[in-house]
């Protein structure tokens, strides 16, 4: 990372963390450069606080650098998923349009204990994030007004459904979560809910460019998280709205989930899975 953009990381981390103003004397620096290191070093910390956030990856020495959209991340991760994670975190963080994923995988040191699974590691603010986004992704529970809080892996929804339905794919999308141990669905079906839940959509939808990137990173998300997926073996393409799953399944009803999971994302106008194919 270039010095200027590491100071002016260091101003903008002070600001987020409350303390007092750094006033820094920068005469001789060029105007236009620290403009486009000070939007540079912004998009570092979106994504360095979207993999801090996540207990899963926090002790790993993950190193982001951005350039223009792109986000390439160096350093070394102990497993596949951990490396598949931090570049999915990194490509759905606002102003990630690509990820040069360096990262190497690399054992855990002599004597040191493997870490337990992906369900084991995700903590309670991971849980609710996951949950939270899957919620706003889907094209049947984006608009509704849902709560969600996790205790030791315990989910409690709150808030309002229009419809029987929407309620229960709500907590069918928290249950299969990675790392959820129960659902205590609170949540109350309104028919007003209804009308609330189309104008937040409307809203959601003006201030969110789809495109066939964001699909791709929403999908590729939303399997990788879903506990009865193995997200790692299937790839995730988007041309003009059209999903295409490969890879493989380890049977004919995950690949039908893989199926569902994909169709319910915001944008999404097909799915082809021709090419993801169950293992015999």
């Amino acid at each position: 990372m270039y010095p200027m953009k590491k100071l002016v990381l260091a101003m903008t981390t002070a600001g987020m963390l409350g303390l007092s103003p750094l006033y820094v004397q920068a005469a001789e620096a060029n105007p236009s450069t620290v403009s486009t290191q000070l939007s540079e070093v912004a998009k570092e910390g979106k994504v360095w606080g979207v993999i801090a956030l996540n207990r899963h990856l926090n002790p790993f020495g993950i190193n982001v650098d951005v350039k223009d959209s792109t986000a390439t991340l160096t350093g070394s991760v102990e497993s596949d998923i951990d490396r598949d994670l931090a570049e999915q975190l990194a490509l759905g963080t606002d102003g990630i349009n690509s990820v040069d994923n360096q990262l190497i995988v690399s054992a855990p040191a002599s004597g040191k204990q493997a870490k337990p699974g992906l369900s084991q590691q995700v903590d309670d603010v991971t849980l609710t994030t996951v949950i939270k986004s899957k919620l706003l992704w889907n094209s049947h529970t984006e608009g509704l007004n849902i709560n969600v809080s996790t205790e030791q892996g315990a989910v409690t929804l709150k808030g309002n459904a229009d419809s029987a339905q929407a309620k229960a794919l709500a907590e069918h999308l928290a249950r299969n979560s990675a790392g959820v141990k129960q659902v205590d669905n609170q949540l109350k079906v309104s028919a007003s809910a209804s009308n609330a839940a189309k104008v937040q959509q409307a809203v959601t939808d003006a201030n969110t460019a789809i495109n066939d990137t964001w699909i791709t990173s929403k999908v590729k998300s939303s399997v990788l998280y879903d506990s009865n997926l193995d997200g790692l073996n299937i790839a995730v393409e988007t041309q003009r709205g059209m999903v295409q799953l490969s890879g493989r399944v380890l049977s004919s009803e995950e690949k039908q989930l893989a199926v569902e999971t994909a169709s319910n994302i915001r944008g999404v106008r097909g799915v082809d899975a021709d090419a993801l194919r169950v293992d015999s």
